[in-house]
């Protein structure tokens, strides 16, 4: 159950600068368990550098998927988690490693074989960017020392997969969900038609919407919509737009 169960989670790459990242990552990876690479927009990759740094985990190389966004790699997932050091204007749901691959693993045993997680890592200069973080459900942080926090790239993901292979070693609690979470692409979908239809009515103003939109995704984000609560919201959101005034 447990390999299994590490099966549905993605490590993604969101451009790295250097291929032996790459390969330490893909290491990184397999001696916890994990196999599902994604790697968006590589500076260099495939690389005997990666190659090198895999050592014995050069299967995971071979079958990483090599992608061009990060909405590529994420638009199948019910859960996405993005890594990041920074604090943000707008706060979003943060965790440790640790508490973030509890909660992952509780949501697989939860959604069954269906469920597909992605947990996103940045570039190695300057992170995710505020527009990648914001298509996260949540975001982890690894605590460190404060006069040197910075990890790695590859050392993240270890820190990371440790925390996930210990997870998964937890007995599960039989509980089921009745629907499949919505997945990434099916929120991104909802929020795209409400901002219609907030346009629409008036209630947004295009030339200066605000951080409302952000503020929404944030909402819908946190609370696991599922996908029949996803087509319930905009079939509401649809009706409204189109309800005439009572009369008086």
């Amino acid at each position: 159950m447990k390999g299994k169960l590490l099966d549905q989670i993605k490590i993604v790459l969101v451009e790295p600068s250097h291929p032996g990242n790459i390969g330490g990552a893909a290491r990184a990876m397999k001696t916890m368990g994990l196999n599902r690479l994604v790697v968006i927009n590589p500076k260099r990759y495939p690389d005997p550098q990666a190659d090198w740094r895999a050592a014995g985990a050069l299967d995971v190389l071979d079958s990483a998927e090599v992608l061009p966004s990060v909405e590529a790699a994420i638009a199948d997932c019910h859960w996405v988690v993005g890594t990041s050091t920074r604090s943000r204007k707008i706060p979003w749901p943060i965790a440790d490693a640790k508490e973030t691959a509890e909660k992952i693993v509780g949501l697989v045993q939860q959604q069954g074989k269906q469920a597909r997680i992605a947990i996103l890592f940045g570039r190695e200069d300057n992170g995710l960017s505020n527009e990648e973080l914001q298509r996260c459900n949540a975001h982890l942080q690894i605590p460190a020392a404060p006069v040197y926090s910075s990890l790695n790239l590859a050392m993240a993901v270890q820190v990371v997969c440790y925390e996930l292979h210990q997870a998964s070693l937890v007995q599960p609690v039989a509980t089921h969900w009745d629907r499949a979470l919505a997945t990434s692409g099916a929120l991104d979908a909802l929020v795209e038609a409400l901002q219609t239809n907030l346009l629409e009515t008036g209630f947004l103003d295009a030339d200066n919407p605000g951080k409302t939109m952000t503020r929404l995704r944030r909402l819908f984000s946190r609370v696991q919509l599922d996908e029949s609560e996803v087509q319930i919201l905009r079939g509401v959101f649809k009706h409204l737009t189109r309800a005439e005034p009572p009369k008086p």
